[in-house]
């Protein structure tokens, strides 16, 4: 492992190295550094141009400029941006931030739900809801990600900003979106068609019934989980986890995650004293996570039996859904203050946060969310579709194995099957995808920002480009090709752990 880390280590550094020297030169033959300061008509045109030309030394060798531009990068110092006169660090620290954000939040969620649409698609192969899921990814796939932003621009933003004047929803919709909800459910679960219908009858009644206590408690003015939601939402993950994890006869399993909620529920009231005691961070919240997964370990080690770490996982993560939980119902208490404080319209179009807010911690978090919303639903959209069509493609093949076929012929069931042979096997492809994916979003959101004006990484480089700045356009480039290299190492050691026919030191 060692040698191979300093192998890539070093072979990075020499890629980048090279890799930078060539972008020095085609950034400094794209663009004139003093083009627009000589066609420019501002009062201080004189003093920039003096700046800017103090900046390239006078010296018009672009490989001496490289390698003063290089050596000043070893010592800390990426230059100045001189329309702004503000050091490119600053301007990347607050662009990578802002994209940082909103990639990780793309990511997650795009993975979390390609993959797991994917498999079922896999699963039920050939079926209704395989031909559904085939084309809908593949129509995702093939949209322009400006039109998919100017549509969730329209009616994710302006429409719903406008349904919040009189937030009613009339029963005719709400019957509707049940029954579609009903007909995805019994297509995706499969079976017998008594089995089919029996889940489309829970579908529908559970979705038109969750619609019709947003309408009756008027939910819509002011948004929050509560006790009654928080037992419902965290129960049902239990179940949907233990089932997952260890199957419906593992009681002990199923017994770690309904206590795990039934801890959660008994702490909902004394965590809202405790957050309006202290003066929350993201580190302290992040602090809370890891109690209350650890609270949910210990549990299932208490329920003990031979196959405790089953129980203990679960616990942890009916823990972390049930905190998750805890913590966005703090965050939808400030809603009612941040809606009069937008005058109604609180789904922004446009930055990364609104100017001049103020707040706390818990107002700042809500603001931040709003302006993640839609960007990020953007690029969940594209995502989506993609490990989607990875997921299914992966699992169908892990599914033809050998070494499937002869854990059937063993008698597992199939839950074991798939979830401890299938499953796992099947995220090896996604294991060199995901990291190269992530660092393609940080350096080519481009557009998404450029359509939602988030000060990001793309909207720096097309900026500056567009300014004739060359230190942050080298800056935006350092960082990408830096990250581009970590992430194929990450990779490979990545793929290297799940797949025990790979071996780092051969």
């Amino acid at each position: 492992m060692l040698n191979f880390l300093l192998r890539r280590i070093l072979a990075g550094l020499a890629t980048l190295l090279v890799a930078l020297f060539l972008m020095f030169l085609l950034v400094d033959a794209a663009i004139d550094p003093l083009q627009d300061l000589q066609e420019s008509t501002a009062p201080n045109k004189a003093q920039l141009i003096a700046a800017r030309i103090e900046l390239l030394n006078l010296d018009t060798n672009v490989v001496i400029r490289f390698f003063q531009w290089f050596g000043n990068l070893l010592t800390g110092d990426m230059g100045v941006a001189w329309r702004s006169m503000q050091p490119v660090t600053d301007l990347l620290a607050h662009a990578i931030g802002s994209t940082l954000q909103l990639v990780t939040a793309a990511t997650i969620l795009s993975l979390v739900i390609g993959v797991t649409v994917g498999i079922v698609s896999a699963l039920r192969q050939y079926s209704g809801f395989d031909y559904g899921i085939i084309f809908l990814s593949f129509l995702l796939y093939s949209l322009p990600s400006f039109w998919v932003a100017v549509l969730l621009k329209q009616w994710a933003a302006i429409g719903f900003n406008d349904f919040l004047k009189d937030p009613v929803i009339s029963w005719t919709v709400i019957a509707a979106i049940a029954l579609i909800a009903g007909v995805f459910w019994s297509l995706a679960v499969g079976g017998r068609a008594a089995r089919r219908w029996q889940v489309f009858g829970i579908a529908f009644a559970a979705t038109f019934g969750m619609f019709a206590y947003l309408q009756l408690s008027g939910w819509w003015e002011r948004p929050q989980i509560g006790p009654l939601l928080l037992l419902i939402l965290a129960g049902g993950s239990a179940v949907a986890i233990a089932a997952v994890f260890a199957g419906l006869h593992n009681r002990r399993a199923m017994w770690t995650g309904l206590t795990t909620v039934g801890v959660g529920l008994a702490l909902y009231l004394p965590m809202q004293v405790v957050f309006d005691s202290i003066d929350p961070n993201n580190w302290i919240i992040f602090g809370f996570a890891l109690v209350a997964m650890a609270v949910g370990f210990l549990i299932g080690r208490l329920y003990g039996g031979p196959d405790w770490g089953i129980s203990a996982r679960t616990g942890a993560a009916v823990a972390f859904i049930t905190g998750g939980l805890i913590y966005i119902d703090q965050v939808m208490q400030v809603w009612p203050p941040y809606f009069r404080a937008l005058s109604g319209r609180p789904i922004p179009t446009f930055g990364d946060r609104t100017p001049g807010l103020g707040g706390n911690y818990w107002v700042g978090v809500l603001d931040a969310f709003t302006h993640l919303l839609l960007p990020t639903a953007t690029l969940v959209l594209i995502a989506f579709a993609a490990y989607t069509r990875y997921s299914r493609s992966s699992m169908l093949e892990v599914m033809s194995q050998d070494y499937i076929r002869t854990a059937r012929a063993k008698g597992l069931p199939e839950r074991a099957v798939v979830v401890r042979h299938g499953f796992r096997n099947t995220l090896i492809p996604l294991a060199t995808i995901v990291p190269i994916d992530i660092i393609t979003l940080i350096g080519g959101a481009v557009i998404t920002e450029a359509v939602f004006a988030r000060p990001g990484m793309g909207q720096l480089f097309v900026r500056s480009l567009g300014d004739a700045e060359i230190e942050p356009v080298m800056g935006y480039l350092l960082i990408t090709a830096t990250l581009a290299i970590i992430a194929n190492i990450v990779a490979d050691i990545v793929y290297a752990s799940i797949d025990p026919r790979i071996r780092l030191d051969a």
